[in-house]
Order: structure tokens, then sequence, then C-alpha cells
């Protein structure tokens, strides 16, 4: 993976509402060929995309497999280095921090990962497990510690007798749980949910996604929600994006996007949502052929290959995302 960042004047935020901005962020992942190995190319998870959340709001990310949501994630608490671009959260560049620095920036951003069973160590038991961050960036005692794990383990919902337990004990949904109380363990500003739910029984979805919303009030948290189900975003999200083969196309408010979606895709995301009510028909917006390759997308707008309705513009020059209605941003040559 590419590693350099270029160096440029660092910004700062110019609007205090805003916990996180996101400018021309770009992550790639070399892609290295022949008997030498050398780079021949990029897989550009990440092109070019900005974007920014509010204190205190959720913000989704929709969008196909492979788009780049969850590269997105990562890259923006620095678990992946970005290529270009820069990262502000809370007023301060953390693009190029490292070492000290990044450890004490990261008390604030954490994460909860999609699959509950491969994020939790199988080794450790639940106390150790959520009590482990704490450890890392406190001295306590062996008795405070428990306190404060205990009273992680009522907020999430799960029964004191956990602390003594592993997690293969757990159904999915109690193991989300636990992840989501180890993300709570240094009182964060700002937690990335990424699916946090797609793994997960029908059944115990909505508890978990109620779970997170009511823990949003409880500690005001600001969210950065990715997942593939639009229902799911709908329910969870105050703003939402939607991305393409690793551009933002569009971003606006939950009920903007879903009443008049502007972009080609987002209609044909948003026509694909099941009717609770099966008297009502929908007209249903088909897309032709497969998503490009991210190691060699086409020229212009990156969808333009899919979009019924491409001009010849759309092949040639890439649209820039910008707003058309007031708090409604699309990256398209129709507006």
């Amino acid at each position: 993976m590419t590693t350099s960042v270029p160096s440029k004047k660092v910004e700062t935020s110019l609007n205090p509402e805003n916990l996180l901005e996101i400018h021309h962020l770009k992550t790639y992942y070399p892609v290295k060929g022949g008997f030498f190995k050398r780079i021949i190319g990029n897989v550009k998870a990440v092109d070019n995309i900005s974007f920014e959340i509010k204190r205190g709001e959720t913000l989704g990310l929709v969008g196909e497999s492979g788009c780049g949501k969850s590269t997105t994630g990562r890259t923006i608490l620095r678990l992946l280095m970005p290529t270009e671009g820069q990262i502000l959260f809370d007023g301060r560049d953390i693009t190029r921090l490292s070492g000290k620095r990044l450890r004490e920036t990261r008390k604030d951003m954490q994460m909860v990962f999609q699959d509950p069973y491969a994020s939790l160590n199988p080794m450790q038991m639940v106390g150790d497990i959520i009590g482990e961050p704490i450890n890392n960036f406190s001295k306590k005692s062996k008795s405070e510690l428990k306190i404060e794990v205990m009273d992680l383990l009522d907020k999430v919902g799960l029964p004191h007798d956990a602390y003594y337990k592993y997690a293969h004990e757990f159904s999915g949904g109690q193991r989300q749980r636990i992840g989501i109380a180890r993300a709570l363990a240094l009182k964060p500003k700002f937690i990335i949910a990424d699916e946090p739910v797609s793994a997960l029984d029908v059944s115990v979805q909505s508890q978990v996604l109620n779970l997170l919303k009511d823990l949003q009030r409880e500690f005001q948290l600001t969210f950065l929600f990715i997942n593939h189900d639009l229902s799911v975003v709908k329910h969870m999200s105050d703003r939402i994006g939607v991305m393409y083969l690793g551009n933002m196309v569009e971003l606006a408010d939950k009920n903007s996007l879903y009443v008049k979606p502007l972009h080609p895709y987002t209609q044909a995301l948003i026509s694909a949502i099941p009717s609770p009510d099966p008297r009502i028909k929908k007209e249903r917006v088909i897309l032709k052929g497969d998503v490009p390759s991210p190691i060699n997308p086409p020229s212009g707008c990156p969808f333009h290959p899919r979009c019924p309705a491409a001009v010849e513009q759309c092949s040639k020059v890439k649209p820039v995302l910008k707003e058309v209605k007031p708090s409604h941003r699309v990256a398209c040559h129709l507006y």
C-alpha cells in the first residue's frame, strides 16, 4: 500500500460544528506484478472524497460491496495510511500523526467491527477484552477496573457474570454487545460502526441498532454508520452518503435522499428497497453490466458505463460533488 502523503499546508476546521472533516481523501492499494514484483498499478479503493460529520450526528455510508466504504472508515481511524488528502478531527489534522500523538487521538475514535466472531480474542475473558483499552491508557487498580467494566456490561445489556466468560460462550448479538462495550470503554467522541449487524440474525439486528441509538443519546456520540442495507441506514442516520467505485456520488439528509434521489445510481438503489405494502407498485431501475475494476476505472464519471441517463460528457469529464439543492450534494453532469 502506498504510504506517502504529499506535504501540504495544514488546514484547520472552519466550522466548529463539525467533529470530522475529510478533504480529498485517497487510499490506494498497490498492485505488484512481474518477476521483480514491481508496482504496476493501484486499486483505487477510495478516490478523492470529501465530506464532514457534525457533532452528535450519524452519517450513513452506503454502496455496493467493494465501493470503498470500509476502507474509508479504516483510513479515518488511521488503521490504513491515506495515499493523499487530509483528515481533520476535532479541529486537528491527524493525517500525518504517528507514535504517541496518534495513540492519544485514538482514545477519542473507536470502531465496532463487522464480524463479532473474529473481532474478539478467543483467549481472553470478556472482562479482560473490555478492560484492555482502559488498562492501555490509565493506571487503575483491579477493583476500579472491574467496577468500570461491570458498568459497561450494564450499559450494553449483558449480565455481570459475562465478566468471567469467554467470547465463544455467547451468541452473535451478545458478542457484538461486547464489541460495543469495548468501543465505549475509553469514552470516545466518535465511533465508526462498520456493518455492525450484517453478520447477525434479523431477530437481533433491531435490538443492537436500538442499543446504538440509546448509547448515542446517553454518551453524546458521533457515528459514521457503514452498511449496505438502505432501510437500516435510513433508521440510523441523519444524513447519508452514497459511494460508488471509491467515489462519493451523492450526500444529503435522509429524507431528501429517499424521497427525491438525484444521482442515477442512488435512484437504482432506492428503487430496489422492498415495499412493506405489496399493493404499492414501484418502478425498478435495473442497472446493466458489472461494476468496473477499481484498478482501471472508466474515464470521466465512474458510473457512466452503467448509467441509463449518460451523455457524451459523462465519459470524458469526471463530475465534482457539488451542492445543487440546500444540503443536497451530487456528482452528476445532469445537474
